[in-house]
């Protein structure tokens, strides 16, 4: 079974907690878990950012509604039970409850509509269709923007020249702190020999450990087998132990799988993986805005 979305864990969360007992999240997390029947992979899954359980996240939001609602009280910390309008909610033997059914508390209205523009409705506020929390809303539209600008990115260094890419390659690799010693400990250079070498980094001072890189350019080709045992071959040649093959469009499969046979540490980077990797690593992008998802410093308010 795939893990329920937030508004399907809702109905059950609340009727958990119909035994008037304390409850903490924790526990109702592996019992609703148990209910759904998740498999240990899906139990472990997190949120594309990788900070928070999906799980987790999803039941920690139907918590926040809740309270929000005022269908359950918080009498101290990290704990919660059923409130009188709870049970309300329960005697009503509803079908369900969702954001929209939550819509008819005022509380909760209130919560959604803190700030609202003029003549906007609650409904605009927080899409009540969505089965996405909020915090999955937020990762999955900041996916999406990198997307674009990852695809953006990747058609940029297409349109440049050969030569423009095999510096990039070069800068990238510092980016990501190899050869970081040193502004020089990587550059472009041109080579004849079969397979060819486009850039080098040296990884220490004295050049003990050297990383090559090929760059190839390329708009739809399939870099295949043979361009690998080509680089490979160069890379003997020199007597090297590591390569990186990066490449703007993509890798065959036999290309894939032959890297996995060898002895060489060679590494394969596509067209969507080097934009990532840029993005990642601040290499031809800038920040345009930046937001902040704050949450409560729950040691500021300890007692002494």
């Amino acid at each position: 079974m795939t893990i329920p979305d937030y508004q399907t864990l809702m109905l059950p969360f609340l009727k958990l907690l119909d035994d008037g007992e304390e409850h903490t999240l924790k526990s109702i997390i592996e019992t609703l878990s148990d209910k759904f029947q998740l498999s240990e992979s899906e139990r472990r899954e997190l949120l594309a950012s990788g900070n928070q359980g999906v799980m987790a996240n999803r039941v920690g939001w139907v918590r926040t509604y809740f309270k929000k609602a005022l269908l359950i009280e918080s009498p101290r910390r990290g704990v919660f039970h059923i409130s009188d309008r709870g049970r309300e909610v329960l005697a009503e033997k509803p079908d369900f409850i969702n954001a929209r059914y939550l819509r008819r508390f005022e509380e909760f209205c209130e919560f959604h509509n803190s700030s609202p523009k003029a003549n906007t409705t609650p409904s605009e506020v927080i899409n009540v269709e969505s089965t996405q929390t909020p915090t999955e809303a937020i990762e999955t539209a900041f996916n999406t923007l990198n997307n674009d600008l990852a695809a953006d990115v990747l058609e940029s260094i297409k349109n440049q020249s050969p030569q423009f890419f095999e510096h990039l390659v070069v800068q990238l690799m510092q980016a990501m702190g190899y050869g970081g010693w040193s502004a020089e400990s990587g550059q472009a250079t041109q080579y004849t020999s079969d397979g060819g070498i486009d850039g080098i980094i040296n990884e220490d001072p004295l050049g003990l450990e050297t990383i090559y890189l090929q760059a190839k350019r390329y708009t739809d080709n399939v870099i295949g087998r043979p361009d690998i045992q080509a680089f490979v071959g160069a890379l003997e040649m020199r007597r090297a132990r590591k390569g990186v093959f990066i490449t703007t469009s993509r890798f065959s499969k036999d290309a894939l799988e032959y890297i996995s046979m060898i002895e060489k540490k060679v590494v394969l980077i596509d067209g969507k993986q080097l934009a990532d990797l840029m993005i990642k690593h601040n290499l031809g992008v800038s920040v345009k805005e930046t937001y902040q998802v704050k949450t409560i410093d729950t040691d500021y308010f300890l007692d002494d």
